[in-house]
């Protein structure tokens, strides 16, 4: 098949070329697309930052954009999170369009966090926890706690004040807050 400068994904065109597997989250192709591509074939490949893509007619596409597209007939003008935070879980139910800053906001802990919660980090001088936030493409400076609970419930609270629970139900404070009333006698 050629290359098309102009391709533009639609519904029909996806559901010809891919069939998607609801159990799995997988798409395969329904043709013989090219030599190492053949029907029956899982369809893409793990790039760099963790997200499923394919290459088609020259052009890259995300996967979760394609399911997304073969099952609800659109390609959303924003952003397709992935709920549990796993980019390769593609199943239809871990997947929801959001905003860019819910999409932001949905991201789990970087690499170097010690605390295991977003946002809360100690700082060895003061020997306290330090909580901040990210917004708008700033991050805010909230405060410092001798205590490393309260320094996640507060975390929390902020995050609830700004809505973001729509956004984020599985965020690292919501999860640790959660397992602590779990453990806490009524």
């Amino acid at each position: 098949m050629s290359k098309d400068k102009d391709f533009k994904l639609t519904y029909e065109k996806v559901n010809r070329l891919f069939k998607y597997d609801q159990s799995t989250g997988f798409l395969f192709w329904r043709i013989n697309f090219s030599k190492k591509i053949r029907a029956g074939c899982k369809a893409g490949y793990l790039n760099s930052c963790g997200h499923l893509r394919l290459k088609l007619y020259g052009k890259q596409f995300y996967i979760h954009r394609i399911i997304w597209l073969m099952n609800y007939g659109y390609l959303p003008e924003n952003f397709i999170d992935h709920i549990d935070k796993d980019k390769t879980n593609n199943k239809l139910n871990n997947l929801r369009e959001v905003s860019f800053q819910c999409n932001l906001r949905n991201k789990g802990n970087q690499n170097n966090n010690t605390s295991g919660v977003k946002g809360v980090t100690w700082h060895e001088r003061d020997k306290r926890w330090r909580v901040a936030i990210g917004l708008n493409n700033k991050k805010y400076k909230l405060g410092s706690f001798k205590d490393f609970d309260e320094a996640v419930c507060f975390r929390l609270a902020v995050e609830q004040c700004l809505n973001w629970s729509g956004c984020n139900s599985t965020s690292p404070a919501y999860l640790y807050v959660k397992q602590l009333q779990r453990k806490t006698p009524a």
